[in-house]
């Protein structure tokens, strides 16, 4: 018997149902039968790593250890990420959202934007985020540009705070990007501190209603995939809360909201779908919600 098979054996169906319902016990995130094939073979993953023989080795570790815990949460939400992965949330946010905040907001004194990345991962869209405004936003360097990135795993924002990138990752980075906003160093490029002090990286786990305070902009890219439909509900109506009127949420392809009650507008633009908060004045008049709606 080869030792994968050995380990396979040694991890029942009774030890997956454990450790699935402690995780989502704890974080609100669900690993329904849709992911059962990724599920056992990232937990497969783990035991091999731990040198560990049986299930109930692992669940006796994650239960007394936060770090043993951790760990294999990481391993079960850290996906490959690249900066500027999905080019048309980019475009929309560069040619429509920005604009428009920059005419709403440009008089204002101070100039704030403040923007929530949920679910940062390594932190490749908090930084694309960040040199999307660099480059577009007319006298960048004149606004207070606040990114709050978070992410529940610790070990992702580590990474995340130390910003050196490399290989596929800064695939879709230009080269003119490049020289603007890193610095080459040994193992990759370096975010140019111009960059880092726009963004502040916090561990935070979504099911918890933390309170960040307002925001203009929310991505929340391919992480209510991760939640049950009433937790989904419930995260989408935060977001809904956090945002100022007339702000925007951004979501990963395969996330929609239209059939959950809250009053998001959707405008469909080319590959993408932004929901944005309408204002007290659109919330009046019913015919300019129903607007663009997707």
């Amino acid at each position: 018997m080869t030792e994968r098979q050995g380990h396979v054996q040694g991890l029942s169906e009774h030890e997956l149902s454990e450790i699935r319902m402690l995780i989502e016990e704890r974080t609100g995130i669900c690993f329904d039968e849709s992911r059962e094939r990724f599920f056992s073979t990232r937990v497969l993953e783990q035991l091999r790593v731990k040198g560990m023989e049986r299930g109930t080795d692992l669940l006796r570790a994650i239960r007394k250890s936060n770090i043993e815990y951790e760990a294999l949460l990481e391993r079960l939400l850290t996906q490959e990420t690249s900066f500027f992965r999905y080019p048309a949330v980019y475009e929309a946010f560069e040619k429509r959202v920005l604009p428009e905040l920059h005419a709403k907001k440009f008089w204002k004194n101070p100039r704030t934007l403040r923007i929530w990345s949920a679910g940062c991962s390594t932190g490749e869209e908090p930084y694309s985020i960040a040199i999307t405004i660099a480059d577009s936003l007319s006298f960048a360097d004149a606004w207070n540009v606040d990114i709050l990135a978070t992410d529940v795993g610790r070990h992702a924002l580590k990474q995340a705070e130390r910003g050196v990138y490399s290989g596929r990752s800064i695939a879709s980075v230009s080269e003119k990007q490049l020289s603007a906003h890193f610095a080459e160093v040994s193992g990759g490029y370096h975010v140019k501190p111009r960059l880092r002090k726009m963004v502040s990286f916090a561990q935070m786990n979504l099911a918890s209603a933390v309170y960040v305070g307002r925001m203009d902009m929310i991505f929340c890219m391919n992480v209510l995939i991760y939640f049950s439909e009433e937790r989904r509900r419930a995260l989408v109506q935060r977001f809904f809360d956090t945002l100022e009127p007339g702000g925007y949420l951004f979501l990963g392809h395969s996330e929609s909201i239209s059939k959950m009650p809250v009053k998001f507008q959707a405008i469909v633009l080319n590959d993408c779908i932004l929901y944005r908060k309408p204002t007290a004045e659109e919330l009046q008049k019913p015919e300019l919600v129903a607007e663009g709606r997707a």
